[in-house]
Order: C-alpha cells, then sequence, then structure tokens
C-alpha cells in the first residue's frame, strides 16, 4: 500500500492519518491538508487498488488473501503499512468509505488509533437496496472493464448547491474517478456491501472523535451523523452548511478546523 506524506510536522506528536473516499485516492484531501493550523505530519493511504497502490485483476491478490472482499482486509494493510513506517499511535480520520475503514481499524487495531474524525460516513451496515445496487455496479464495472458504471457518482457525490455552483469540482471529481481501475471499484463495492453494523464499536471506543457531515449529504445524511456522535463517549458533531458528501472539497475550512481539533484533543 502506499502512504502519501502530505505534511512533514513534529516527530513527537501522532501523525494524523487520512483515509480517502470511494471512487477516489488521497488526493481528495489535498484541499484539506492544505488548510491545516500547526504542524502536524499528514499521511494518506491510497487503499488497495486505487490511487498508486499495487493492484492487478485481483485487488486481493495485494493483501494476501484470496477470500471474500472485506474492509477489514483493508484495515489490516493500512495498520501494517503505518507499522511499517514506525507509526505506533495516529489519529485516524476517513471519510465515507475512508470512515467504514477507520472504524475497521478502532476494532481490530484499537491501540494505534488516538483519535478517530468520522467525515461524511455511517456506522450502520447497508440496507438491501443500497447493498444491491453496489454489486450491480462492481459486476458492471467488471463485465465492462471500464470504470463509467462509476462516473454517476461525479454528481452524487456533491450537495445540490455545488452540483449547479461548482461544475469545476464535477469535473475534477470525474478525473479522480477515471484515473482507478475496474478491479478496485469492484472490490471496494463488494466490500462495502458486506460491511457491518460498527455501531458498537464507536460505543465502545474512548478516546477523542468528531463527526462532520453536510448538510446537502445524501449518501450519509445528518441524522447518520448525529447517530455516530450519540455513540461515541467523547465526540463532537460538525455540520457544514451547503455541502454535500465531500465536505472535504466543496467546504474544506471547515473540515481542517474540525480535523485540527482533533488532533490537538488526542495531543
Amino acid at each position: 500500500m502506499q502512504v502519501h506524506t502530505l505534511r512533514k510536522g513534529a516527530p513527537d506528536r501522532p501523525p494524523l492519518v487520512l483515509l480517502h473516499g470511494f471512487p477516489l485516492d488521497h488526493r481528495m484531501w489535498l484541499d484539506v491538508t492544505d488548510l491545516l493550523p500547526g504542524d502536524p505530519t499528514v499521511l494518506a493511504p491510497d487503499l488497495p487498488g486505487f490511487g498508486g497502490s499495487p493492484t492487478g485483476d485481483d485487488v486481493a491478490t495485494t493483501l494476501g488473501s484470496g477470500g471474500d472482499p472485506s474492509l477489514d482486509l483493508a484495515a489490516d494493510a493500512v495498520a501494517a503499512s503505518l507499522r511499517n513506517l514506525g507509526v505506533e499511535r495516529a489519529v485516524v480520520a476517513g471519510l465515507s468509505m475512508g470512515g467504514y475503514v477507520a472504524m475497521a481499524l478502532a476494532e481490530r487495531h484499537p491501540r494505534l488509533v488516538a483519535g478517530l474524525g468520522l467525515v461524511d460516513t455511517k456506522s450502520t451496515a447497508d440496507d438491501d437496496a443500497a447493498r444491491d445496487r453496489r454489486l450491480v455496479m462492481a459486476e458492471t464495472v467488471l463485465a465492462e472493464m471500464r470504470v463509467d458504471a462509476a462516473l454517476g457518482m461525479r454528481t452524487a457525490l456533491l450537495g445540490t448547491t455545488n452540483r449547479i455552483a461548482r461544475p469545476d469540482l464535477v469535473d475534477r471529481i470525474e478525473g479522480w474517478i477515471r484515473d482507478q481501475g475496474p478491479a478496485a471499484i469492484a472490490w471496494a463495492q463488494r466490500a462495502m456491501a458486506a460491511r457491518p453494523d460498527r455501531t458498537e464499536v464507536l460505543r465502545s471506543y474512548g478516546g477523542p472523535s468528531v463527526v462532520v457531515v453536510g448538510d446537502e449529504d445524501e449518501l450519509a445524511p445528518v441524522a447518520a451523523a448525529e447517530h455516530m456522535a450519540g455513540a461515541l463517549s467523547d465526540a463532537e458533531l460538525v455540520v457544514v452548511p451547503g455541502a454535500g458528501h465531500m465536505t472535504s472539497n466543496e467546504s474544506p475550512e471547515p473540515v481542517a478546523a474540525a480535523l485540527a481539533g482533533l488532533v490537538r484533543r488526542a495531543g
């Protein structure tokens, strides 16, 4: 797994690890990183098969597993990559799919997670309709060996305001999607479709946390964010006005401020 150092800061503090959403890569965090105050080290992995992380026809090959797609495997790969870099404690934040992986890390590698940031994501499992949509996309991209079936997300990821007002952002997201491979998109969709409800993981997590959501997010709405914040024992809830699922790019300033506050609280 490729881990990008977006900023090199104080070596005596836990780094901020940013996990990207689907179907994107670490570049979706650059707007936020540019605005972060202070001097935290910022690491951004490309999750298996995405961005610069190696992949082939079967993403599971890069994870050393031929089993069913699972976000647990992605979380284990993130933990192993961080430990290879000498990171034993980190503030971990993820958007959407990255949030699912962050929660898997909190469950499977709790000593690693010094602080938990959940951005435009949800702790509950998919319902039957959402699961079916994921599996249909996975089958389609593999059958066509193109990512066209995922291109509808270039607008679905945005709030209603920015779908119209920010054509530049629509084009930017489309470019990121086109840079990904069909195998990675299919594997990730199947892994997300199989993910469990991790609300109880949040209830057992005792560290500092922040939950961020755009008030126009249709994929992980405000109610889902309130559900997570209610399960966490030490959570700040930040609702970003005029933004959808991609708060990191639609309105990066409050996201950067929220994550900076989490880093401070995690010490």
